[in-house]
């Protein structure tokens, strides 16, 4: 602002005594620093306004930018995801890629009927008849058991107690 050294602060007092006179001098220099200060505190309002708008703007534009980005990475996944549908649905149908062609129900059903089939044979112990028919285990008996049972001689452990 202005540069006032002590020499024209002197100087200024001096002429302000002349002009104005010893009686009012007080009064006339605090209400010169009440309005300096105010005109201080106007100042410092509008600077801390200015900086709070050139941030909303930066906010705006950081908001927009993720936005987008957010827009984007969206349509990348859905993309992906039809990509992937699409494989599958090809795989279901055998490779059969030509548009028109769809999976009805009856094969959906057909092929998860099979397909729990094989998995019930692939996982699925002996059936019961076949082992009571050729003499296998038709039940889990413990090893002692077992022992006891193939060998009549021998007591378990805790036939001793």
């Amino acid at each position: 602002m202005i540069d006032l050294g002590l020499s024209k602060l002197a100087i200024i007092g001096v002429v302000a005594l002349v002009v104005i006179g010893p009686e009012k001098l007080p009064k006339v220099a605090r209400m010169a620093g009440t309005l300096y200060g105010r005109a201080q505190r106007y100042l410092h309002d509008i600077k801390s306004e200015v900086s709070r708008e050139i941030e909303l703007d930066e906010l705006r534009n950081l908001q927009k930018e993720v936005e987008e980005t957010a827009h984007s990475i969206k349509e990348n996944v859905e993309h992906t995801l039809a990509e992937s549908r699409d494989d599958v649905e090809a795989a279901w149908r055998g490779h059969d890629s030509s548009p028109g062609v769809t999976a009805t129900m009856d094969d959906i059903e057909r092929k998860a009927r099979d397909f729990r089939r094989k998995k019930l044979v692939r996982n699925s112990a002996v059936p019961g008849w076949y082992k009571k028919r050729h003499g296998g285990k038709t039940h889990i008996m413990s090893g002692a058991a077992r022992v006891r049972k193939f060998r009549p001689g021998v007591q378990s452990k805790s036939s001793f107690f």
